[in-house]
């Protein structure tokens, strides 16, 4: 009976590993110092981690002024100084979204942008994602921080400002770090541009939009 204490103590020991390996839930950029990023994880006290180095599974592989390039379970995404906290939840092994066209023939459904819920529609003549003023404040996106734009619309120019978008979900599929353009104007959807659309194949089946994962 003496002996299962260093067979408890291996069991513990295996236990914390891997615990340790367990990937980050929710990470966010709360400031620079000099080269490294300080992220926070999980609700944990920030961390500064430079570029190559790994803390509580998120790899930061690169920082500029007032964001962060990271790797989290595979996946690359930018955080942004002021932006809302990247939700990460495993892998996605989604790569299909079905999107149902309404009574006008437009292809309508809801999703997530940083890990908050909107109603997308299909724009295949948009260049990027694009999205209202009203909702990147509701959000909480810094995006007067994001490049000026001169945007031409129908009731004549405008400016905005282009940002990226930590995550896209739709249904079973997210992508990170997508290019959008947050415009001075309500609008009532997110219009789905290219710069979603491109990692896509699409397919048209009667009032069913079919996008599959380009690998």
């Amino acid at each position: 009976m003496g002996r299962p204490a260093p067979l408890r103590l291996a069991v513990l020991c295996a236990a914390l590993a891997m615990g340790a390996a367990v990937q980050a839930q929710s990470v966010a950029l709360s400031g620079m110092m000099g080269g490294k990023a300080l992220l926070l994880v999980d609700g944990k006290p920030p961390k500064s981690v430079a570029p190559g180095e790994t803390h509580l599974g998120v790899k930061v592989i690169s920082v500029a002024a007032d964001e962060a390039l990271v790797e989290i379970n595979g996946k690359r995404a930018t955080l942004r100084l002021g932006e809302s906290p990247v939700s990460v939840k495993g892998k996605s092994s989604g790569n299909k979204i079905v999107l149902v066209a309404d009574s006008q023939g437009h292809f309508i459904g809801p999703g997530r942008i940083n890990g908050q819920s909107m109603q997308f529609v299909v724009d295949t003549g948009a260049t990027v994602v694009s999205l209202g003023m009203n909702d990147a404040d509701r959000m909480g996106i810094n995006y007067k921080n994001g490049e000026p734009v001169r945007m031409s619309t129908a009731n004549g120019n405008s400016n905005g400002w282009r940002i990226r978008l930590s995550s896209v979900r739709i249904g079973d599929v997210e992508l990170s770090g997508v290019e959008a353009v947050v415009t001075p104007s309500s609008m009532p959807y997110v219009l789905l541009g290219n710069s979603f659309l491109t990692q896509f194949q699409m397919t048209r089946i009667n009032d069913q939009m079919v996008l599959e994962r380009r690998y």
